[in-house]
């Protein structure tokens, strides 16, 4: 039995995106941290299209500039 927490990021964990990423897509978890909903609700408002996001092939993504213009939308009609 092994009693050490080793502090040392694992090798085969997914690394968090960095803030300078280039990728023109957030993944639904991704905006669910941005927004700081649960994955549950992030994916019930994804479907509900109440956050602008597209299916590609069994997947949902969310392109970043239109993520980001519908959220400067909210923030400017003071909803929130």
């Amino acid at each position: 039995m092994n009693n050490v927490i080793s502090l040392v990021p694992r090798q085969d964990a997914p690394a968090a995106p960095a803030a300078d990423d280039d990728r023109a897509v957030y993944t639904v978890p991704e905006v669910a941290r941005l927004l700081s909903l649960s994955r549950g609700s992030a994916y019930a408002l994804v479907r509900e299209g109440a956050i602008p996001a597209l299916r590609m092939g069994g997947r949902w993504i969310i392109p970043k500039r239109r993520f980001h213009a519908w959220l400067d939308g909210l923030i400017e009609e003071g909803r929130r």
